[in-house]
């Protein structure tokens, strides 16, 4: 059992369901980035979704492809991504997770990844490009390390193929609320609830909800289905705002307590 496993279990005996928050690694400064994950930590976050940027980010919207191109332009790389996380593995024991594309771990090599990741303190990992039938090796390496190997399950997935996922996935499994790229949404789709039973009927895992959720009220409506919710966008667009922090932190506030008291 990792972080991540362990706060979904700790979470479920209080009856309360787990706020993952997302930032982009690097955007304005990976310095940053660690102020502004332990002030999530501090609002409320129960894990934290640390984004690695790449030049191709296929699954973001525009906020996050134009934080990653922020960061990029600042030479962030993944071994100084890594560095930044072994810094905040020193300061709290708040789950992290990387949320990142195959090229990059394939560059880096399969084998040192899921090391660095260990070492660094990363509980698990999502590579929204790799499916399912062609992450074995991914698989593999994350479990050598005891690091989660999350994927993501859509809205059009048949019910063999989310059995599949679900099998597949440790810590917890990510369902993509609409169709589509990252970003805030002011509507989520009307089947979004159903669609969310259907997946939790054959999951013995936690289910997290993500991609456009924007909102407490969302939050909240999503959490009483849901065993997790995750905030990305919408939090990511205040990170390059002045006073970023402060407004981060207020943000972060109202959503947490629309999850845990939903």
């Amino acid at each position: 059992m990792n972080r991540i496993e362990s706060k979904f279990n700790e979470l479920k005996t209080k009856n309360k369901k787990a706020f993952i928050a997302y930032i982009t690694a690097g955007d304005p400064d990976l310095a940053t980035t660690q102020k502004i994950a332990l002030a999530l930590e501090k609002a409320g976050v129960d894990i934290i979704e640390l984004g690695v940027p790449f030049s191709d980010p296929l699954a973001d919207g525009p906020v996050i492809q134009a934080a990653s191109q922020r960061a990029l332009a600042k030479k962030v790389t993944m071994r100084k991504i890594f560095a930044m996380s072994a810094s905040l593995r020193k300061k709290t024991e708040i789950p992290l997770v990387f949320m990142t594309y195959y090229n990059p771990v394939l560059r880096y090599g399969l084998k040192n990844f899921f090391y660095s990741c260990r070492k660094s303190g990363v509980d698990g990992v999502i590579v929204p490009d790799l499916p399912h039938e062609e992450a074995g090796e991914l698989i593999k390496r994350g479990h050598a390390e005891n690091v989660a190997t999350i994927f993501l399950v859509a809205p059009t997935s048949t019910k063999k193929r989310v059995k599949d996922i679900v099998r597949s996935s440790k810590g917890f499994v990510y369902y993509v609320s609409l169709t589509g790229v990252t970003g805030a949404r002011k509507k989520l789709p009307q089947d979004v609830a159903a669609k969310i039973r259907v997946v939790k009927s054959v999951s013995d895992k936690p289910l997290a909800v993500g991609f456009g959720v924007s909102t407490p009220k969302q939050a909240a409506m999503l959490a009483k289905i849901a065993d997790g919710v995750i905030v990305g966008s919408a939090i990511v667009k205040m990170v390059g705002d002045r006073n970023a922090l402060s407004k981060v932190s207020r943000f972060v506030r109202q959503l947490s307590r629309a999850i845990h008291e939903a």
